[in-house]
């Protein structure tokens, strides 16, 4: 394919190649000549453009495929634009000859066709160079379309197109020809010519005026006859026409100017003209008038789905802004259509108007208008309602009978009801919360006006308006429950009226149904009201006929109703359901046969009815309620249902006997019964399978219910794959709400009438239940399905044969009906009993299954092959039998070949497919080998287009699902899919898309394989890449959807190889992204969201390089908006315009993509994107004025005025859209957190922007307040939530963010007004509860931030919470009647957390200056995430919260109660309050649950530092009396003194609610909020623990401590978070200090107690008692040391023997500890030295070893210079609590005292072992081991170090170290010896005996060798005072002859005063430190000191030098330092000693 791309066709090449390998080669070539020739050098162009010419017209006559004529034409056209056009007048006479060619033979007809799609490129490029030849052309293009077949046809129109978008006017002369050639191609048998007629007229009526003026009737008329029996296509091409025509004639364009003859029509004439076709078709006068008077409708639904949608074009194309000013004229047009009695002869025909006008009125206002004009249209629509039911109200009331309203008014009104409340219902619930307005305005009366229709005569308007009210509830909340209580008055009132029970009840229905949709629930008193309604209903039923039947549906529908509300409400009614059950049905079969020998038709109407409505509320228990279908229930149920199956058998003979007029009810009774028994087990009711199973196959095959309802049925039963075999699915087109009444066959669409027990149904839609004949059929076919696997054999078997038989038997459109019902049976057991895994049965059944099976795979019902085929698969896998799949696979490769009707090809070639969907490939080449031959044969079949999409969907199914085994195949399939799609016409559209369909199965096959370099691969991938141009290229939307899919697979598998700059270009055209085709605009997003994931800057790049390249007359609004704002800007307003959720979802999904990837790159970009989105509403209520309380200071009061500004290129988008900008604005902020530092840092950003041009987040906080108080303040709820919610982030983020103009301050402080603003309607009185709780989550975040010193500004927002605090003390017994009782419990939680978070901070933030540093830092990072928190004024926020803490502290101990209580297990139901808890109710237990889940944590630890504070002491309510809280159960009430419990009692109940709730938590703590919640738990403990009483009271109970110890060792475990592990420590080390505070305590007790004399009998207290042993599980001790080491070996796994030698231990890598792991190590070893303290002198024995080995391992690691980032704490903690072991009672207690010092001298000589040199790995901290081994000696007793070889081996280790020559050890060595030589004298003596001579010999040896460091200054000096403590340490009689050996050495150290100017600092220091010693020990040893001086004249002279140069040394000093002035005296006072 290389060889193609070149400027002239390589000839030589082509030439070499095969017939189909040349098509594709030129192919390729003129794909790149298209690409070249724009960019390429014209004078090359030029020079090559005869021998192109003359390659292209050799090209043209060589019979080129569909594909690459029309390829040929675009080159050959560019060719002449781009070099010279001289001779293109020669190339346009060359193709009319072709075209007048006499040759009609098919070889010829491809060059025919190419001619003809090359004249209309090259007018369509060239224009009015080629006008000279246009009328011949022109003609010759006319005369050839008279004898065209349809291919020419099509081409030819075209042509047309082309040619008349390039001249444009200039083609005036032709258009009335043009016009009558078109006109009779518009009705054309072909679907494809249409479609081309279509778009020739819509490009004709630019210019032709006539079109849209003199022959606008005849136009009209024609396009209605086009309608006629068309497709989906022909309607979307014939209404876009129809709909722009209508457009022009309303409102000409303005760039054509009036001609003559023309008329500006207006719209009362472009409706009646609609209405013209819309009632009578596309007919003449006189058939019209014969069909009236035979009293037909002529007028075919297709007609008037296609021109509804071409209404919808017509609104649509004037736009919003002609909508919004015209919109009353065409509501009371459209009004009039609907309720025209043509429009509406028939049920069906009412249905398709009403629907017809729905959705014109749905896709325009819906659509077009923004809020503001959708509130203006619900009004309009209000009035029309208003008139309506007016003028039926008078007529009704009329007193005259001949002007009493007749029954055909009454059903137009209803029509124009039905339409106008359903579109009223939609436009509310897009609106929202939005819609409050509309409700409020008194003028409209939207709701008495809707609640008047309710009394209407027809039940659809009724249902309509009770629909209607249930959408105004769903989109305003809080009219919910007014709704429910104002109905519920009326039908209490109007009971005797049967309209009023028919209308109210269902309106009730309706209301409960949107509950469901509502989050906050209604009352739940309002289930108990709705009970007794219809429990009123149904008793008073029977007492007046008249309204007998209204009563009783009324009544059940209710209780239908009722069950939607959960098993929380239905479980208190459950009682009465079951009694009002039983009496609706007979007690038994024999009541039941008296039942039928009396009664009349009326009574058995109410009987029916009340029975049908019994077993519906039955089916929606089992669907709503299942949790209450207990055993028993199921019991009192069943012989109800055996009454109402065996009154099944007797219902023909009640229609026998009664007439027709029972038939509905019948056919509604034998519905529900296969509803409900469809949903039980089928074990339970085994008994009546006999019965059951005749009743089906009656109403499946039987002749009185023929009603086949295929769209319903089939379907479902297909997979999705197989439906695109019969076109667009419904659920792919925007047009589904119409388009399924083509669909339908004779029964239509539904409707709600059909069946108002579906009104409460849980859909956004309003539900269109089928008829009951149709819903009968589907209703049957599913509990088939259900019972079928539950029969016998021989039952099965039967079933089976009769309904073969039956299909055979039956003629006609019976059989047909018949074969559909028995085959969808059959399949739906099929797929069930595939699911359960479950088998058919011998061969006796499936025998006739498969011949039920393949009678259908024959049938000439299309859907009905697809539904065989897929049963038949089915049945394959169900069997499991390789024999019977190759006997099925066999059975169709010899019917395959021997069959030639399409029917059975199709068929069998489908079922292969279907064959490998679900047996996996069959796992054999040869048999892979034959299918793939059959299907590539039947492939090429192209004679019949529909064998060949058959065929090759099959085809791709097996390409898809063969796996591996088809690689062999991959080539042949790729050619055969590559010459198919070069040679198929593009008429035949479903054989292009099949084999898209084929070519990506391909390219999934191959996967990553494509990415190759082989030449084998790049041929393939090259032909993919062919493939995937030739659908591009397709006029086929469908088509052109699967090129994006084949291309999105391929830039999966190889994205270098896709070209995005061809690529993204046709994505983002405004034809693809704006398509009228669903498909089209899903596959467009779905590429174009996967495309964002890898390369979204350039996607956005060639995006907007696209649009800037159009010409302006081709620009949309959205291509304007591409140029403004990007293809991010563009999706935006997709997303608002776009309904099909699953679209939405993908639009999002690419935005999310697009900003993750370039957010951070393009921050102002996008963050402008958003606020114009956000503020892009109509409605300006986010911008208008706050109001503020007057109380407020002068600078809020002022408040916060947000301007609205230009929206910019959005306009009036919807609440929807905005929310999700909002929401991407959080995104931006949490993306960036992990981005540059710079963004949350002013100074960092500031500088970095002078530098670089780069944008950071902190630099838009200014519009990241503002968007989030828009959002905060907008009407909408949703909106509010997000804002608040961004609010929050914004909070949380910049809250520590330094303002670098006003230190001391942050940056958010200057919008405390903004905020404070955008918090004050969210606690409105009529703020729904979920705003205030986001609210109140949003003011603890902003009071706890620190952003707010000033506590006067601070009190703006607190007064917010104070309020909210007063709402919550009203208590539950104060309900809110708008929403269920939960609201209060989610906003009172809300509330209480709130508080207790600003209580926790404050708190912590008061005392920070008390802790120690290290864990004033952790506080920091664990509590207080925002840093802004530690510097927050503490003791101003406590303030705050002071006044109100008693109150607070009551409720958090209330609400930690209820939670408590809640946290039980189902076990302990029956102990919980049986009237709920404090702030629940019991009906609402489950729904609370959830938001004491989210708000109890930081309750519980708000109230543990309550408790911590008080100290478990309350002042009470009365004047300064000190008395013990009350309890929480109390909660403040009164209660009698009987009743008060001891304060004793109350403080442990206190004490333990909140360790049990903390022990609960931490056992199974839960995966939301885990790490803060364990947090809380844990710092609420410390808190408690840090209060004596309840330290001794845990010190008391063992047990208690244990389960504490044991939770924390598994939370330790399982949680690897520092902050929680630390927290974990320190709660342990609390318990044991409480444990060692109840020991010392029993230890005292008992000897005050026993007396100091009888101390040998005194118990031992402490763990071990007498015997020393610890029971794990059940100790103290053990537990605190299991999990020290827990901790331990986990840092240190080098301590574990196991783990020594493993990859973690010794032979690891150096071990590291970061700073949190050496803070866990020092407080695990400070816990080990506490826990002998604890024990019994036995106890202690017990556990030293342990925690010696675990000390000494530590020190091990510490000497060994492992890697600790906080080495310092860790080393002196490791020595800590060695000092704390050896310095234990427990090693001087008598019966301990031995075996201690056995265990010290071990750990002694182990100590000393690690001096050992000889290791692996030797000492490299020797200073810790002896500040250790100085440990040792100065804490343990002298028994310990006495002993030898331990006191010489310590002594040698001194020695050693003495030795050293590192300056430091040697410092560190006479700083510990100086401490042991002032120990006890039997430590001492040994160590100054051996080491004093060493250390005089030292210092001696300095004179000669002085120091010349610091560091070696600082040994000498050591040393020094090592010497003076040996002079301390001799007896007093030694003493003069040790200062005499000092003092010389001291003056050794002085030099004289040449010397010291010249000495080195350190010497110079030596010098200085010397004398002042010797002026010191000099006055204390003065009888020594004289006699030295004496004997030692130069000594004395050396120290007279040196002290009269110390004091001329001051004196010459300027400013002399003040220390020297103060001892300059004392100095000379001490000369004269001599």
């Amino acid at each position: 394919m290389e060889q193609a791309h070149s400027l002239l066709l390589n000839e030589d090449a082509c030439s070499r190649l095969g017939e189909h390998q040349r098509a594709e080669f030129v192919f390729e070539w003129l794909r790149f000549l298209k690409k070249l020739l724009p960019v390429a050098d014209r004078a090359d162009v030029k020079q090559n453009q005869k021998r192109l010419v003359e390659q292209l017209t050799t090209i043209l006559t060589g019979s080129p495929g569909p594909s690459t004529r029309w390829l040929l034409a675009h080159c050959l056209a560019l060719l002449y634009r781009v070099g010279d056009s001289f001779t293109s007048s020669l190339t346009v006479g060359r193709c009319n000859d072709i075209i007048r060619s006499k040759d009609d033979s098919p070889s010829f007809l491809p060059s025919r066709l190419a001619a003809v799609a090359c004249l209309g490129a090259m007018y369509e490029q060239l224009g009015r160079l080629l006008i000279s030849s246009f009328k011949e052309t022109m003609a010759n293009l006319l005369k050839a379309l008279k004898g065209a077949e349809s291919q020419g046809r099509y081409e030819i129109m075209l042509c047309i197109e082309k040619i008349l978008k390039g001249l444009g006017v200039s083609a005036v002369p032709c258009h009335r020809d043009i016009f009558k050639a078109t006109r009779t191609c518009l009705t054309d048998r072909s679907m494809a010519v249409r479609c081309a007629a279509a778009k020739c007229l819509l490009e004709l009526q630019r210019e032709a005026v006539f079109l849209w003026s003199t022959e606008l009737e005849n136009v009209a008329s024609l396009c209605y006859r086009a309608f006629e029996g068309s497709n989906y296509d022909v309607r979307i091409a014939v209404s876009r026409l129809l709909g722009t025509l209508l457009a022009s004639s309303l409102e000409p364009k303005q760039a054509i100017a009036p001609r003559p003859g023309s008329r500006r029509s207006c719209l009362e004439e472009v409706m009646e003209l609609v209405s013209s076709g819309f009632l009578r078709g596309c007919a003449g006068f006189l058939r019209a008038s014969g069909d009236l008077l035979k009293g037909m409708n002529s007028v075919s639904r297709d007609v008037r789905v296609g021109i509804t949608q071409a209404c919808v074009v017509f609104i649509s194309t004037l736009g919003g802004a002609w909508l919004e000013a015209h919109f009353p004229s065409l509501l009371s047009l459209l009004m009039d259509l609907v309720s025209h009695t043509r429009a509406t002869q028939n049920p069906v025909d009412a249905v398709c108007s009403r629907r017809c006008v729905s959705f014109i009125l749905r896709a325009s206002v819906g659509s077009l208008l923004g809020e503001k004009a959708q509130i203006a249209a619900a009004k309009e629509i209000c009035q029309a309602i208003s008139k309506q039911n007016r003028a039926v109200d008078i007529a009704l009331c009329e007193g005259n009978v001949e002007t009493r309203v007749s029954n055909t008014d009454v059903a137009a009104s209803q029509h124009v009801l039905v339409c106008a409340l359903l579109e009223l219902g939609s436009v509310l619930q897009d609106l929202g919360s939005s819609a409050a307005p509309l409700l409020h305005d008194a003028s409209t009366g939207m709701l008495d006006t809707v609640i008047s229709v309710l009394l209407h005569p027809s039940v659809s308007a009724r249902l309509a308006a009770a629909w209607c009210l249930r959408c105004v509830a769903i989109a305003i909340p809080a009219q919910l429950a007014v709704l429910l209580d104002r109905c519920s008055e009326r039908l209490n009132a109007l009971k005797s009226c049967p309209k009023a029970v028919a209308g109210y009840s269902a309106a009730i229905a309706a209301l409960l149904g949107a509950v469901q949709h509502c989050p906050l629930g209604i009352p739940h008193i309002k289930g108990k009201v709705v009970m007794g309604l219809a429990e009123d209903l149904l008793r008073s039923a029977a007492q007046n006929s008249r309204i007998s039947i209204q009563r009783t549906q009324g009544g059940w529908l209710l209780l239908s109703a009722l069950m939607t509300l959960g098993p929380t409400v239905v479980e208190h009614h459950l009682p009465r359901m079951l009694l009002l059950w039983k009496c609706a049905f007979p007690q038994s079969v024999k009541e039941l046969d008296s039942e039928l020998r009396r009664g009349d038709s009326f009574t058995w109407q109410v009987t029916l009815e009340g029975r049908s409505g019994a077993l519906c509320a039955m089916k929606n228990l089992v669907v709503h309620c299942k949790v209450l279908l207990s055993d028993d229930v199921i019991c009192r149920v069943l012989p109800l249902l055996s009454c109402a199956v065996a009154l099944l058998t007797q219902l023909s003979s009640l229609v026998k006997s009664y007439g027709n007029q029972l038939k509905n009810a019948v056919t509604v009774f034998r519905l529900r019964v296969y509803e409900i028994l469809a949903l039980l087990p089928p074990k339970s009711y085994e008994e009546c399978f006999d019965t059951v199973l005749k009743q089906l196959w009656h109403d499946l095959t039987g002749p009185e219910n023929m009603a086949c309802a295929e769209l319903s049925l089939l379907p479902t039963l297909c997979h999705n794959q197989d439906l695109a075999l019969l076109g667009p699915a419904l659920q792919d087109m925007d047009q589904q709400y119409i388009e399924e009444q083509l669909h339908g066959g004779s029964i239509g669409g539904g409707t709600l009438e059909y069946d108002p027990f579906t009104i409460f149904v849980k859909a956004q839609v309003v539900p269109a239940p089928l008829p009951p004949p149709a819903a009968l059929t589907v209703a049957a076919v599913q509990l088939f399905g259900v019972i079928f696997p539950h029969l016998t054999i021989q039952q099965r078997a039967q079933v089976l044969e009769q309904f073969c038989e039956c299909v055979r038997l039956l003629k006609g459109a019976r059989q047909q009906t018949a074969q559909v019902h028995a085959t969808t049976a059959f399949c739906c057991t099929l797929k069930g009993l595939a699911l359960d895994h479950e088998t058919l049965g011998p061969e006796e059944v499936q025998k006739p299954g498969l011949s039920l099976l393949l009678g259908a795979l024959e049938s000439s019902n299309p859907l009905l092959r697809c539904v065989a085929a897929e049963g038949l698969a089915r049945l394959a896998q169900v069997l499991n039998e390789p024999n019977f799949t190759v006997s099925l696979s066999l059975m169709s490769f010899d019917k395959l070949k021997i069959a030639r009707d399409a029917v059975t090809r199709t068929g069998h070639s489908l079922a292969l497919g279907c064959l490998y969907r679900y047996m996996g490939g069959i796992s054999s080449p040869q048999h892979l080998s034959a299918c793939v031959g059959v299907l590539f044969t039947l492939s090429q079949d192209n004679t019949s287009p529909e064998v060949q999409m058959w065929s090759l969907h099959s085809l791709s199914m097996v390409v898809d699902l063969a796996g591996p085994l088809y690689r062999s195949h991959i080539d042949a399939s790729l050619t055969l899919v590559l010459r198919l799609l070069l040679l198929t016409p593009h008429t035949h559209v479903e054989v292009q898309q099949s084999l898209g369909r084929c070519l990506n199965a391909l390219i999934t096959s191959l996967g990553p394989d494509l990415q190759g370099e082989g030449a084998g691969v790049c041929a393939v991938r090259t032909s993919c890449l062919v493939g995937c141009a030739v659908m591009q290229d397709s006029p086929d939307c469908l088509v052109q959807a699967q090129a994006i899919t084949c291309l999105q697979q391929l830039h999966m598998f190889s994205p270098r190889h896709v070209n995005l700059a061809s690529l993204v270009p046709s994505l983002c055209v405004s034809v693809n992204l704006c398509s009228l085709y669903l498909s089209l605009r899903r596959a467009v997003v779905a590429c174009l969201r996967q495309l964002a994931q890898r390369e979204t800057v350039e996607v956005s790049e060639h995006a907007v390089a696209l649009v800037k390249e159009l010409p302006r007359r081709d620009n949309t609004q959205l291509d304007v908006t591409i140029k403004e704002v990007g293809l991010e800007g563009a999706l935006f307003s997709l997303l608002d315009r776009e309904s099909d959720p699953r679209l939405r979802q993908d639009i999002k999904d690419t935005l999310v993509q697009m900003m993750s990837s370039a957010a951070e790159s393009e921050l102002a970009h996008w963050l402008k994107l958003c606020k114009d989105v956000l503020s892009a509403s109509s409605d300006l209520a986010a911008t208008t004025l706050v109001e503020t309380n007057q109380e407020e200071d002068a600078d809020d009061s002022s408040a916060f005025h947000a301007k609205h500004e230009h929206s910019g290129p959005f306009n009036n988008l919807r609440w929807s859209t905005r929310v999700f900008a909002v929401e991407c604005v959080c995104r931006i902020i949490v993306q960036c957190e992990s981005g540059d530092p710079a963004h949350f840092d002013m100074v960092l950003a500031q500088e970095q922007r002078l530098h670089e041009s780069t944008d950071f987040l902190v630099l838009h906080l200014a519009d990241l307040v503002r968007m989030a108080f828009m959002a905060a303040t907008d009407h909408s709820e949703q909106l509010r939530l997000a804002g608040l919610q961004m609010l929050l982030v914004i909070i949380h983020k910049f809250a520590s963010v330094t303002e670098p103009e006003f230190p001391g301050h942050v940056i958010l402080e200057q919008y405390q007004a903004i905020v404070g603003a955008a918090l004050r309607p969210a606690f409105s009185v009529d703020a729904p509860p979920d705003v205030t709780a986001k609210a109140c989550q949003v003011c603890s975040a902003w009071i706890t931030s620190g952003v707010v010193s000033d506590l006067r500004d601070l009190r703006r927002v607190h007064q917010l919470l104070a309020s909210s605090l007063v709402k919550v003390q009203g208590g539950r017994d104060v309900p809110n009647p708008f929403y269920n009782e939960s609201t209060f419990t989610m906003e009172t939680l809300a509330v209480l957390k709130a508080w207790a978070e600003v209580y926790i901070v404050a708190v912590q933030s008061t005392r920070q200056k008390e802790s120690p540093a290290w864990w004033h830092q952790e506080q920091q990072q664990e509590q207080c995430e925002d840093p802004g928190t530690a510097e927050t004024a503490g003791s101003g926020l406590l303030k705050l919260v002071q006044g109100d803490l008693a109150t607070l502290s009551r409720l958090w101990l209330a609400a930690l109660q209820d939670h408590a209580l809640l946290t039980l297990p189902p076990t302990y139901a029956s102990q919980l309050p049986t009237t709920g808890g404090s702030f629940y109710s019991a009906e609402i237990m489950e729904q609370a649950r959830q938001h004491y889940c989210f708000a109890w944590a930081p309750i519980l630890h708000a109230t543990a530092l309550w408790l911590n504070s008080t100290e478990f002491i309350m002042v009470d309510e009365g004047p300064a009396n000190l008395s013990r809280p009350v309890t929480p159960t109390s909660m403040g009430q009164s209660t009698t003194l009987a009743s008060i419990k001891s304060p004793e009692d109350v403080n442990t109940e206190r004490l333990h609610l909140i360790l049990g709730i903390s022990v609960e938590f931490l056992c199974s703590p839960h995966s939301q909020n885990q790490m803060e919640n364990i947090t809380s738990c844990l710092h609420a403990l410390q808190a408690l623990l840090n209060v004596p009483w309840p330290r001794s009271k845990v010190g008391n109970d063992q047990a208690l401590t244990v389960e504490l110890l044991s939770v924390l060792h598994r939370l330790i475990v399982t949680r690897e978070y520092p902050g929680v592990q630390l927290a974990v420590l320190e709660l342990v080390r609390q318990v044991v200090c409480a444990a060692q505070e109840h020991v010392r305590e029993k230890r005292h007790s008992a000897e005050v107690d026993d007396g100091a004399a009888e101390k040998e009998t005194v118990p031992e207290f402490g763990e071990g008692r007498d015997t020393g042993g610890l029971v794990p599980g059940k100790s103290l001790v053990f537990g605190a040391m299991e999990l020290c080491l827990c901790i331990l070996v986990r840092k240190l796994p080098q301590l574990s023997p196991r783990l020594a030698g493993s990859p973690t231990g010794q032979g690891a890598l150096p071990w590291s500890l970061n700073d949190s792991d050496c803070k866990l190590v020092t407080l695990a070893l400070c816990i080990l030295s506490e826990l002998p303290s604890i024990c019994s002198p036995e106890g202690s024995v017990s556990v030293l070893p342990t925690v010696l080995y675990l000390l000494l391992g530590v020190l091990k690691e510490l000497v060994r210079g492992f890697v600790a980032a906080n080495r310092g704490i860790l080393v002196s903690g490791a020595l800590q609590a060695l000092r704390n072991v050896l310095s234990s009672p427990m090693s001087r207690a008598e019966k301990s005292r031995a075996a201690w010092v056995e265990f010290l001298r071990s750990a002694l000589s182990t100590l000393l072992e690690c001096w050992d040199t000889d290791k692996m790995e030797p000492v490299e901290d020797e200073e810790t081991l002896l500040t250790a081994l100085t440990i040792f000696l100065l804490s343990a007793s002298a028994e310990v170090i006495t002993v030898e070889p331990l006191q010489s081996l310590c002594v040698g280790k001194f020695q050693a170290s003495l030795e050293s020559k590192d300056p430091m050890l040697l410092s560190r060595s006479y700083q510990l010896l100086a401490s042991v030589f002032q120990g006890p004298t039997a430590v001492a003596g040994p160590f100054i005996q051996a080491l004093g001579g060493q250390l005089v010999g030292y210092l001696q040896q300095v004179e000669k060798s002085r120091p010349q460091t610091a560091t070696e200054l600082q040994a000498v000096q050591d040393g020094v005072r090592a010497m003076e403590a040996l002079v301390l340490a001799a007896e007093e009689t030694h003493r003069p002859q040790l200062v005499t050996v000092l003092l010389p050495i001291l003056v050794s150290f002085l030099l004289d005063e040449n010397t010291l100017a010249s000495a080195p600092a350190a010497s110079r220091s030596l010098h200085e430190s010397a004398l002042r010693d010797l002026m010191r020990i000099g006055p204390q040893h003065s009888a020594v000191f004289k006699t030295l001086m004496a004997s030692a004249p130069h000594m004395k002279a050396r120290l007279e030098a040196a002290i009269k140069g110390n004091q001329e040394s001051v004196s010459a000093k300027a400013t002399p330092p003040q220390v020297s002035g103060k001892h300059i005296p004392s100095i000379q006072l001490k000369t004269n000693f001599l």
